[in-house]
This record gives C-alpha cells, structure tokens and sequence, in this order.
C-alpha cells in the first residue's frame, strides 16, 4: 500500500501535492548525534523507497548540512515527482571554531554561525545560498524560520523579530519570489501557534510548518488559529508530532518532551494515552503520527529520522488503521479535546 497523499491550492497556481508522511531533514544536519553521509543516505533512500515525496530542510540544521546531504540524493530523482521546503530567517556565515554555533546540538558539523536576518537581502541571500547547497533548480515551499518565542526568548524579543521581518521587507522579498514563480508557496516555521496566527493576520501567508503544538498531548491551536486556516485556505504541516520523542518512546524515565526531560504532568498524560492504546491494540506512535491529520487544514506530518529503522517506523505509523472508537474513548477520557476532528 502506497503513502496517501493531499493536494494544497490556494493561488491558482496549480498548488502542491504532499505525500501525508513528509521527511523532516534536521536529523539528517547531526542533531544530537553524528551520522555518517552513508547512514545519512540510506535513511533518504528508505523514505524515498517507501514513497516518502515532501522533503522539508532548512540553513540552520547542521549548519548547512542537512542541505548539502540533501543535495546528492536529489540530483537524480525527477523534479516533478517530489517537494522541497527550506527556510529563509538566518544566514550561516564562516566563523572562528571558538565562535560556531549550536555546540551540544549539532555535531561533527562545519565551522559556521548563525546570523538573524529578516530583512529583504537576507531573505534574498539566504534563498541564494539554499539553491548552492541543494543544488536543485526550484524550491517549491519557503518558511520564514523561527520567528518565536521558544528561539528569542521572550513576546517581546519574538514581537520585535516579526516587526523586522515586514518592516525590513522580508515579507515582501517573499512575496516578490512567489509572486515571479520562483516558489509556489510561502509561509513560517515557528514553535508557537500563536505566532502563526499574528504572521496569518498581518500577511498572505499560504502554508506554516507548526513544530510540536497540534499532536496527541496538544491541542489549544484548536481556540483561533486551526479555524482561521481552514476560513484562509492554508495548510498545515506538523513537524514534531512526537513532541520531542515522548509520543514515541512512551512515558519511559528520561523520555523527551519539548526537546527537555519531560515533567511529571506530561509523564502521567502519555501513560494514560498508552493505557488507552493498550485498550485498543493500538501502538501510541501510529496514533500520534495519524492524529493531527485527522484535521482537514493538514497536509503533510514530518517527522524527523535519522536512521533506516526510524524511517521503517514512520512509514509504518502512516499506514496504520486507527478505529473511530479509539478517538472517541480519548474523548470521554478527557484526553482529547472534544472539538479535535478525528
């Protein structure tokens, strides 16, 4: 059985198709742990294998890594046949080994820094370097990357950043791509609903990638800013539907939540879910991964891998059969909120 797909389209433009299972390549820029660019290769050749055809990269991960292993695997596949995202926000500049970026995140990784820029040439500058280390000739989706309170470290800090985006032009260079063909779709990157919902009020805006705050143990998105996209015609992708690994691992001692230890309250909610599952038969990372595509605004969910056995996992969770009543004993559990469509 193939990986279902979802067709977006809100310009006339012919829109996009995704596959509902979509390659999340920060893994692939050694987060946490390095891997080899064989390892790294294998795991893009078992998505691509298991039908795996919306690929979403960004500058930041790996320092340019990720994109640059992206590039070989690409070169030879049909360009119609699959979808790219970057992401445009910071320029990754050479810098001094004492002064490179994301040390304890990134590993074995080049010697660069990250500088924020969302001005119009940084926007510019930074679609231009994307192209030199994908080595592809179009890049169909651009997300303004991390525009939040989660990177900046405050409303204010994360205010003051999207106030420079559109009055430094960096909205309009976006527009301006878009608008030449050059993309068929733009949109944000962002940890926070919240921020998406300000972004789709003050712009156009056609897709936002939502880290990790529309899954199985989240759903407040569901208040605003889910209904103003389905009323706009824009799509959602939701990266991190794990939550960090939780929604994965289960409620195991050191399991991951918000990319931290997971707290007491987050421990006992998932051990509830996955009594629920257990209930049902039901393995909780197929539910968490079917979940947030049970919502009409949705069109792809990315997960990250960075392995052939994680991969097989994903690909496995996509074609899970999910039965109604396991949703609707979520509900009457208080686990799920009851608006969450399913």
């Amino acid at each position: 059985m193939g990986l279902k797909t979802r067709h977006w389209e809100r310009l006339g433009n012919g829109g996009l198709t995704f596959t509902e299972l979509g390659f999340g390549a920060a893994p692939l820029g050694n987060l946490y742990k390095a891997i080899s660019d064989g390892a790294a290769r294998e795991t893009l050749d078992a998505a691509w294998a298991g039908g795996v055809r919306y690929f979403d990269t960004a500058p930041l991960y790996g320092l340019g890594l990720s994109e640059t292993r992206l590039n070989p695997f690409l070169r030879d596949k049909p360009r119609d046949e699959y979808v790219l995202s970057s992401k445009v926000g910071r320029l990754i500049q050479h810098c001094a080994p004492e002064h490179r970026a994301g040390v304890g995140k990134w590993f074995e990784v080049p010697q660069r820094r990250e500088q924020f820029d969302y001005s119009y040439d940084g926007v510019m500058r930074s679609f231009d370097h994307s192209f030199s280390r994908l080595g592809v000739d179009r890049i169909d989706i651009l997300y303004v990357h991390d525009l939040c309170v989660f990177t900046h470290g405050s409303k204010e800090a994360s205010d003051t950043r999207i106030d420079e985006f559109f009055g430094a032009r960096g909205y309009d260079a976006m527009i301006s791509l878009r608008d030449q063909g050059l993309i068929k779709a733009i949109g944000g990157g962002i940890n926070e609903w919240q921020v998406c919902q300000t972004l789709a009020e003050r712009g156009d805006f056609d897709l936002f990638l939502l880290a990790g705050r529309y899954t199985l143990l989240e759903q407040s998105a569901l208040d605003s800013f889910l209904p103003l996209c389905e009323a706009r015609g824009i799509g959602i992708v939701t990266g991190g539907p794990y939550n960090s690994g939780i929604l994965a691992t289960g409620a195991k001692p050191g399991a991951y939540y918000n990319y931290d230890a997971a707290p007491d309250h987050i421990l006992k909610r998932v051990n509830a879910i996955e009594a629920v599952c257990k209930d049902h038969s039901i393995s909780l990372i197929d539910a968490a991964f079917q979940f947030p595509l049970r919502h009409p605004a949705h069109v792809s969910v990315i997960p990250g891998a960075q392995g052939v056995g994680e991969m097989e996992s994903n690909l496995q969770a996509a074609q899970a059969d999910i039965p109604a009543a396991f949703w609707s004993d979520l509900k009457a559990r208080g686990l799920l909120d009851e608006r969450a469509p399913v």
